[in-house]
């Protein structure tokens, strides 16, 4: 295995953990955790928040003495590990969506983050030799935020910062106010047709969101195409096959579609992503051992008075042991508040203890899956979706198993308690997959990686109390969908209601398991051509990808591609520069750019919830309440074109005028 070596030594004279570092990062963490939660719940994606929270850090931190590159190193640690424990809603509104809570409880809700996120941090620290500094894992973001934060460190990099915050609030600006002329009912941001193939169906669909066009910029086009791959097999083939001989019903022909996606065809991309998400784990499991046994070796020759480089001093791993096996206490406590006074209160006790074993070992599993998949294609595109998925099949299986048989009532809460067994896993899973991006980064810049670890805690922390509030304001203004109460405008948390069937379908024993295995066929054949195509070629079908494109619905999966490809695009263009610095520094502007149009509309949508919860309405901003139809939609595709040329044609101008070759 390769070994990178940090470019830049941190020394005693820079100044690393400081508290204004960690300051600005909480600070950060409230912009982007609020956007990653609303996105998180729109549409089933999160992203990575270290470039642009790294950009702002040096912005602000050059007009303080004595900064560093490994001081912004630090705030883009606090605010990405707050920014993707967001990801956590992947789960939690399921708990909603079974009417088991009617809001988030604080405190509660705080420490589920809290327990599963620190959990994560402690797991991934003897990863870090195995994933990180000992393989040639690409680590995409990790190392295009190292990138960022060298050219920052420079004279020239403060002028590229300004106009990186420029380009950034730029994109986050215009994307905002896209949302809003759909709100003002000006114009549409979504399409769909339904129509007829053969005796089947199938539909198309599509949001015109700015912010899913970013999401698709960032992740690239293997990942695109891997999505649309998906999508052409759930919408091509599953469902009008799913739906031959089910329209002589009189139901209209969108409701029939609709279900037939929603109770089948998504069970079958869920089986599909299982499979991938196991095939990951048997793929890395020598590196994990060879990581925990190195890290046990470090910390005995520093027990023996031999000097270990600070770039390679992680928290001692006894110490690591010690806050695992710590922290089986707090969730403990949690499993048995959660529990009392349901119908599973004094006969709790083994399913608790069946829980516990269940996060101390899966845990370590998923975050090593997760922090390998970051590694692999980025923290945006990691195997999170499917994790989830998988954790809670086992999960319900275990629960089921160590409680034997239950009641009608009892079954409904045993649901509940998968659920929230599974949000503590969650956490685990959410916080590997950043963490060892974040680490590699620290690793290219000279980092101290025990200090990392620390901000990682300490940013798990801060996004542990921002996010329960958030969702509390999107469940008071839109509900999620099929929960009660959910309003026309409810939000699909795509992930939260299928993880919620999966686990009523397993105590229930509703689950059609011959769906999951259809799927699980399917995801072995992608498993095929995707080593096949990395063995003779240099292309790959990533099956995550492939998996998530076959679950979630066109409407969020088909512009993502689209967000690739002009991605592409944008990069081929910068590739034509006349030296490879240049083409660099285009590219970034390019990311932010993505990254603000995500942040933007992201934001916007927190805004707008603010707004609907206050005044009662769904549509507090409609001044058109009627233009909804096919005018409004041609409108929105016409505007929605419009702004995507305007953005980009906009920051090549911008990189071409601020960020001569040279």
């Amino acid at each position: 295995m390769a070994t990178e070596s940090p470019v830049t030594p941190a020394t005693p004279t820079l100044r690393e953990l400081t508290v204004r570092g960690i300051l600005l990062g909480g600070a950060i963490t409230l912009v982007f955790t609020a956007a990653n939660v609303y996105l998180g719940l729109k549409v089933g994606l999160t992203f990575a928040t270290a470039i642009p929270a790294a950009v702002i850090s040096m912005a602000i931190l050059r007009n303080f003495a004595n900064h560093s590159i490994v001081e912004n190193n630090i705030v883009q640690t606090v605010a990405s590990a707050a920014g993707t424990l967001s990801a956590i809603i992947f789960v939690l509104p399921g708990l909603i969506m079974i009417g088991w809570w009617t809001g988030f409880p604080y405190w509660m809700t705080v420490a589920v983050c809290a327990v599963g996120g620190i959990l994560g941090v402690m797991y991934s620290i003897p990863l870090r030799r195995a994933l990180v500094t000992g393989s040639d894992l690409p680590y995409p973001e990790g190392v295009a935020a190292a990138e960022v934060l060298k050219v920052g460190d420079s004279t020239r990099g403060h002028e590229e910062n300004r106009v990186g915050i420029r380009v950034i609030a730029f994109g986050a600006l215009v994307s905002a106010g896209f949302g809003l002329l759909a709100n003002l009912k000006m114009l549409a941001n979504y399409v769909a047709a339904f129509f007829r193939v053969g005796a089947g169906g199938s539909m198309f669909g599509a949001s015109l969101s700015l912010a899913l066009i970013g999401v698709g910029h960032l992740i690239g086009m293997t990942v695109g195409i891997a999505m649309l791959v998906g999508l052409i097999i759930s919408f091509g083939v599953l469902l009008p096959i799913r739906t031959i001989g089910t329209f002589g019903t009189g139901e209209p022909v969108a409701d029939v579609i609709d279900g037939v996606f929603v109770h089948e065809v998504r069970f079958i991309g869920a089986g599909a992503i299982a499979v991938a998400a196991v095939w990951t784990l048997l793929k890395i499991l020598r590196p994990i051992i060879k990581g925990i046994t190195e890290a046990m070796a470090s910390a005995r020759e520093r027990r023996g008075g031999q000097l270990v480089d600070i770039t390679q001093r992680d928290i001692p791993f006894p110490l690591v042991v010690g806050v695992i096996v710590a922290m089986l206490v707090p969730i403990a406590a949690l499993l048995w508040d959660f529990s009392r006074g349901t119908a599973l209160q004094g006969s709790s006790a083994g399913i608790i203890v069946a829980s516990l074993v269940f996060i101390f070992v899966i845990g370590l599993i998923i975050a090593a899956v997760c922090g390998y998949m970051a590694g692999l294609i980025g923290s945006s595109n990691s195997p999170i979706s499917g994790v989830g998925i998988l954790t809670v099949l086992i999960a319900a299986l275990v629960v089921k198993v160590a409680f034997g048989r239950a009641d009608s009532d009892q079954s409904t809460a045993l649901v509940a308690f998968t659920l929230f067994v599974a949000a503590v896993t969650f956490g685990v899973a959410t916080i590997s997959n950043d963490n060892l991006q974040d680490l590699k980064t620290g690793q290219l810049v000279g980092a101290t990686p025990w200090k990392q670890q620390v901000a990682l805690v300490i940013g798990v922390l801060f996004g542990s109390a921002v996010i329960p509030p958030v969702l509390d304001l999107m469940q008071q203004a839109f509900g999620f969908l099929g929960a009660p109460g959910a309003t026309d405008h409810a939000l699909a948390a795509p992930q939260a209601a299928l993880i919620s069937s999966l686990a009523k379908g397993v105590f229930g024993g509703s689950l059609d398991w011959s769906l999951i295995g259809l799927g699980a066929a399917i995801g072995v054949a992608i498993v095929i051509v995707d080593e096949i195509l990395t063995r003779t070629s240099r292309f790959s079908l990533p099956p995550l990808a492939v998996g998530m494109g076959m679950y979630l619905p066109m409407s969020l999966t088909l512009i993502i591609p689209l967000g690739s490809l002009l991605g592409w695009f944008y990069n081929r263009w910068a590739d034509r520069s006349d030296s490879a610095a240049g083409a660099d520094r285009k590219k970034r502007l390019g990311v932010l750019l993505a990254t603000g149009m995500i942040v933007g509309e992201s934001l916007y949508g927190v805004v707008f919830a603010g707004f609907v919860a206050g005044t009662g309405s769904d549509d507090p901003f409609a001044i058109f309440p009627g233009n909804d139809g096919t005018f409004a939609e041609v409108l929105g595709i016409i505007g929605f074109a419009a702004m995507l040329l305007w953005l980009y044609k906009r920051t090549q101008k911008i990189s071409a005028r601020e960020l001569p070759e040279a």
